[in-house]
């Protein structure tokens, strides 16, 4: 299959921060970039050479779209699978719509992850009360009830302590279509973001280690701090999913490690990830640019990391009281800024992060929580 070269154009659909990141290294290459999605003035449309505002139903439009493009990837996963295979009567979508059709909808990856013999915590599909009760009697409590599409940083999911909260967990989650999944008590949680390319070629930027807050990322180090045993376990298990898929593109797969010392794949998502920012500023290859390769049919670039890094989100409520102080920030020169140019800060919206690069990890990750913490008390 012919690669597809620099001057090329590659649509994009979706246009929040990583499209944005997406546009800038395929621009960088040589790229020209389109982006759809509802919106305008978005964080990706800032950085493209086209924005279409157009509804992701309006196959009329994606055609449109689609037409003008040589190659089309997504941003995130809640593109309606019609819009997918619209694009791919017209030209490649990589990774393709029904890798999207199972990630996008929790019942279908729990069915295909279980059916690639990878560990789970248990868990029990629910479509009504009574589905719920009985789950509740197999899987135990305490447990997580989450609605089975539309659900990410902690949306669409809540806590059951004993099986007399069901009702109100239920009404919670407006009785929707859901999973209950057995309560992890995990040691840390994980993540491996990989690239697979058109020849099955197989890229990693290693094990990282993730901190949450209020359910949505807050910190990465990379690489994680665990044993080189589990590192490697993690790497393969997700060599194995992104296989088993057939992925072209990169692909993120989310781990618990229990506190006995055993990892549990919680997720996936078959596009960049926010753990993977980190590689903008530490790797030979960010995971931006490797998704561009990978979608083109070029060489895998190499992932190596050049110095031990770590990567705090800035979220919306940092902008409270107007603009943070950029200029306090910015006297900190190890400390690299990236904002993702979004109109409307908002509490829990990512805004941006903040990137650094030490002689050890620990040293990273005490940069980063160090520089973000003088924005906040630069606003007091």
């Amino acid at each position: 299959m012919n690669p597809i070269l620099p001057g090329s154009t590659i649509g994009v659909l979706g246009s929040g921060q990583l499209g944005r990141m997406f546009a800038i290294a395929a621009r960088r290459m040589g790229y020209r970039v389109h982006t759809l999605s509802p919106e305008f003035d978005t964080p990706a449309g800032q950085v493209s050479d086209v924005e279409i505002s157009a509804h992701y139903e309006d196959l009329d439009a994606v055609r449109a779209f689609a037409s003008k493009v040589d190659v089309v990837t997504f941003e995130f996963e809640n593109i309606p699978v019609m819009t997918a295979e619209a694009v791919a009567q017209i030209v490649p979508v990589r990774p393709a719509g029904r890798i999207l059709h199972i990630a996008q909808q929790r019942i279908r990856e729990k069915n295909f992850l279980e059916s690639a013999s990878v560990p789970l915590a248990p868990f029990r599909v629910v479509s009504s009360l009574a589905d719920l009760r009985r789950a509740i009697s197999e899987v135990g409590c305490p447990s997580i009830l989450k609605t089975a599409d539309f659900g990410y940083d902690g949306k669409g999911q809540t806590r059951i302590a004993t099986p007399a909260d069901a009702e109100k967990a239920w009404a919670t989650v407006g009785g929707r279509l859901g999973v209950l999944e057995a309560f992890v008590e995990f040691e840390c949680e994980l993540s491996v973001v990989a690239a697979r390319s058109l020849t099955g070629d197989f890229a990693h930027y290693g094990t990282l280690e993730n901190h949450h807050r209020n359910h949505i990322l807050d910190a990465t180090v990379a690489p994680a701090r665990i044993p080189q045993r589990l590192a490697s376990d993690a790497v393969q298990m997700a060599r194995t999913i992104l296989e088993k898929l057939d992925v072209v593109g990169v692909g993120c797969v989310e781990f618990f490690l229990t506190r006995a010392g055993k990892l549990l794949v919680n997720e996936i998502a078959p596009r960049p990830h926010n753990s993977g920012h980190f590689s903008v500023d530490a790797c030979v290859t960010s995971q931006f640019e490797q998704q561009l390769r990978a979608i083109c049919g070029l060489p895998l670039g190499s992932t190596e990391q050049l110095r031990p890094a770590a990567m705090a989100n800035l979220l919306g409520d940092l902008w409270e009281d107007g603009n943070p102080d950029w200029l306090t920030l910015c006297r900190q020169p190890q400390v690299k800024l990236h904002l993702y140019g979004k109109l409307e800060p908002r509490p829990g919206r990512k805004m941006g992060h903040l990137c650094a690069m030490a002689a050890d990890t620990d040293a990273a990750l005490r940069a980063v929580l160090e520089a973000r913490e003088c924005l906040v008390q630069s606003r007091r």
